[in-house]
């Protein structure tokens, strides 16, 4: 989705619209841990994106958009699917793995990955010594998180391993490629009919992955559980999705992204507050390092 010829000045109005998507995206680890503690991860990735894919059916008939494809369109579509089910497969079983507040502040590592791919393999966004002091500052907290996580304590309710870690880092580099894979797709296709096409076909391979190494069982589903699936499917897969498409129709995309750097802070909170996880001064620090990160790598240049 490109950026408006014409962007004006963020509002009060949108400001509030931006940081709701912020606090929504901040809550999404969150929500992942609850649904994981009752259900396989890979069931719960099919389940999200199965309500995700139903709200975009209604946002298609809202919108007009036509649900056909060209025999063009075909081939980007089933990569972005694929990418799709990687990046969140492996996403949703590192969740399982750590804690909310290493999950929030690794994923949102992404960010890095993409403009390091356009700096060194596609050349299409060169870094300044900002940026690449914003890279620099992530990379720190990122060793920071990783150095710290064997000394965690056992008792707290997610402790956080090296293996859950490590697959949220592969996550975000999957996530990074995704992101670029999708900038290059949007040549052939919309970006409405991209996002539904590309919902579908992972949640077709979730499904088969499932059925081959999951048995879940839906009785011991608990609320928690129950609301953590309609938080990434709803909430973050519909009004996510809805609030910044309306937002890109008047303000540049720069001026939106500039925002995420809180997302992975609200997501440390939200750990603390429900899923008990310890603020520790280096979970603070590595925490700020990466949001710093974020911020000078997505300012306005």
């Amino acid at each position: 989705m490109t950026d408006p010829p014409r962007s004006r000045p963020l509002d009060t109005r949108a400001l509030m619209l931006v940081l709701l998507t912020v606090v929504l995206w901040g809550g999404n680890p969150v929500a992942t841990r609850f649904a994981v503690d009752a259900l396989p991860p890979i069931t719960v990735a099919g389940l999200r994106f199965l309500m995700a894919t139903l709200v975009m059916v209604a946002w298609c008939r809202w919108e007009r958009i036509p649900f056909r494809l060209s025999r063009q369109q075909v081939a980007p579509v089933l990569m972005a699917g694929t990418l799709l089910f990687l990046q969140i497969t492996t996403f949703t079983i590192g969740a399982g793995w750590t804690s909310t507040s290493h999950t929030s502040l690794y994923v949102n590592t992404f960010v890095f990955w993409v403009v390091g791919l356009e700096h060194f393999l596609t050349r299409t966004d060169r870094l300044d010594p900002s940026r690449w002091m914003g890279v620099l500052l992530a990379a720190v907290g990122v060793f920071a998180l990783l150095t710290q996580t064997a000394g965690t304590s056992a008792d707290q309710h997610d402790p956080p391993s090296l293996a859950g870690d490590t697959l949220l880092l592969l996550s975000a580099f999957l996530l990074g490629v995704k992101f670029l894979y999708t900038k290059r797709a949007l040549r052939v296709i919309g970006a409405t009919e991209l996002i539904f096409w590309h919902d579908v076909v992972a949640v077709v391979q979730f499904a088969v992955a499932a059925a081959l190494w999951e048995r879940p069982d839906f009785r011991a589903v608990d609320l928690p559980a129950w609301l953590g699936l309609a938080y990434q499917g709803l909430l973050v897969g519909g009004v996510c999705f809805a609030l910044q498409a309306r937002l890109l129709m008047t303000y540049s995309a720069s001026q939106i992204a500039v925002f995420s750097f809180a997302t992975p802070l609200v997501g440390v909170v939200l750990g603390a507050a429900l899923r008990g996880d310890q603020l520790s001064v280096g979970l603070l620090m590595a925490g700020t390092a990466i949001a710093a990160g974020i911020f000078l790598v997505n300012r306005p240049q």
